[in-house]
């Protein structure tokens, strides 16, 4: 049998060097015609396709006319790029070109337009052919890539899908007025919105992967001592937890905010426990609002001492333990002699400032466990609780007299005021609130009634002058 030549095309850098081509002799091999070739070449599962110098098409194998969706003929001639679709052809032919002019070679992906218009994602590898300086065409291999940039394009559309529906999420999530947190399993922080940066002065980043009780601090405001995390409840009970009372979150610079506060359990796909949500919301404000409320409608607004109901309530509740304990409660109702005169004489404006001046010396001379209350007008109620006996009433009554009677200054002007005081003490001059209060206005009118400026106990018929005495004084 005789000798086979196969021509042998040498690749130096991703240029096919025409002049490198070497006639090599196969030994036993019969001679391959061009029918071989092209069989051969319509074999390989990549598309062949070569352009001759000015970029014209002149061999086009099976696997590239089924990429390109064009029949041999239609190819050949065609000028390089023109299968390419045209939304990506400036941008490929570009890089053709440059890869070309630098001699390198040449990688890209882009769609080709098929004749039926339908579209093929193609892998483009190429390089050009020279004989020693001299270009002589180009060569490339087309591979279809369409399958794969499907399922890469699904699983892109995947994401992009669950990124907004996260993005959303969280827009949703930082629009909130309440602060969201959530943990895992191990109670590490996964999650903290807005709000909640805001709340517990921790940037996101920075408290995502720490243990709860670092980010989320709180302690009882009463007893300042720490509480369990209701987020761990939740995970070991698996359950719910309602809000805590009295709860005070610690920042991470120190500074305290009261908050209200829940916690649910967060379950995987298999109902297992994942760890839980925090949501918990400020109260400070709203806190203090109600305080306000609470002082404003048991206060005087004029003195700010305490008024008659809040009295009643602290007396009843003097009662109540002297009762128990076997001790005394004595309660002082003072009245300012000649307080009209002051006001008609002097205006309501200094009658004011003197009422606050009496009110400031009154709650100098009791213990901090006694009341001083403004009853209404110029008549004020002292409560002092837990006394010894009687005397220690009278004591406390003349030191009262004697503060009251130094002159007020008040608008650059002395003002003398005097009191007349009446005492009633539990449990000898009545046994409940109303008693006490009754009997010692009794008393105060009997002071007044004998010329003001002392005190009086009450006694045996001091209820009956009293009444005479306060009706002649009303008529």
């Amino acid at each position: 049998m005789g000798q086979a030549w196969v021509t042998v095309p040498l690749v130096k850098e991703g240029v096919a060097d025409a002049g490198d081509i070497a006639r090599r002799p196969v030994p036993g091999a019969p001679r391959r015609s061009e029918a071989w070739f092209r069989a051969m070449s319509d074999a390989f599962p990549l598309g062949i396709v070569a352009f001759d110098e000015q970029e014209r098409c002149v061999y086009a194998n099976a696997a590239y006319q089924r990429i390109s969706g064009r029949a041999f003929e239609q190819t050949l001639g065609e000028k390089w790029g023109t299968a390419i679709h045209p939304e990506d052809r400036q941008r490929v032919v570009a890089q053709w070109r440059d890869a070309a002019r630098a001699g390198e070679p040449f990688h890209t992906e882009c769609r080709f337009l098929r004749g039926n218009g339908s579209v093929a994602w193609a892998r483009v590898d190429g390089v050009a052919m020279r004989d020693g300086m001299e270009l002589r065409g180009y060569v490339q291999t087309v591979d279809d890539i369409t399958a794969r940039r499907s399922v890469s394009s699904v699983s892109r559309a995947a994401e992009l899908a669950l990124f907004e529906q996260q993005r959303r999420a969280e827009v949703t999530l930082d629009s909130l007025g309440e602060a969201v947190l959530t943990t895992d399993l191990d109670g590490k922080v996964t999650y903290l919105n807005r709000m909640g940066e805001t709340m517990t002065g921790w940037a996101r980043q920075d408290a995502t992967g720490r243990p709860l009780g670092e980010v989320f601090r709180i302690i009882d405001g009463a007893t300042r001592q720490a509480v369990a995390n209701p987020a761990q409840r939740a995970v070991d009970e698996d359950r719910s937890v309602a809000p805590a009372a009295d709860c005070v979150l610690v920042r991470r610079d120190g500074l305290e905010s009261a908050i209200e506060d829940s916690a649910t359990p967060i379950h995987d796909p298999d109902g297992r426990v994942a760890g839980a949500v925090l949501v918990f919301h400020d109260v400070s404000r709203s806190l203090a609002t109600a305080l306000k409320m609470s002082h404003l409608a048991q206060h005087d607004s004029l003195t700010g001492l305490p008024n008659r109901s809040l009295l009643a309530e602290r007396l009843s509740r003097a009662i109540g333990l002297a009762r128990r304990h076997r001790k005394q409660v004595a309660l002082l109702f003072l009245d300012l002699d000649c307080f009209k005169h002051v006001n008609d004489s002097l205006g309501h404006a200094i009658g004011d400032q003197l009422l606050r001046s009496v009110a400031d010396r009154l709650a100098e001379c009791v213990r901090d466990t006694d009341t001083v209350c403004r009853q209404g007008g110029d008549e004020f109620v002292i409560l002092l609780a837990e006394i010894e006996r009687p005397r220690d009433a009278a004591s406390v009554a003349e030191k009262l007299r004697s503060a009251l009677a130094v002159p007020h200054l008040i608008g650059g002007q002395e003002v003398h005021v005097t009191s007349s005081i009446g005492i009633s003490v539990f449990p000898d001059d009545g046994v409940d609130v109303e008693s006490v209060m009754q009997n010692a206005d009794a008393a105060m009118y009997r002071a007044k009634a004998t010329g003001g400026n002392h005190y009086e106990f009450f006694g045996a018929d001091t209820n009956t002058r009293a009444g005479l005495l306060e009706f002649r004084h009303r008529t």
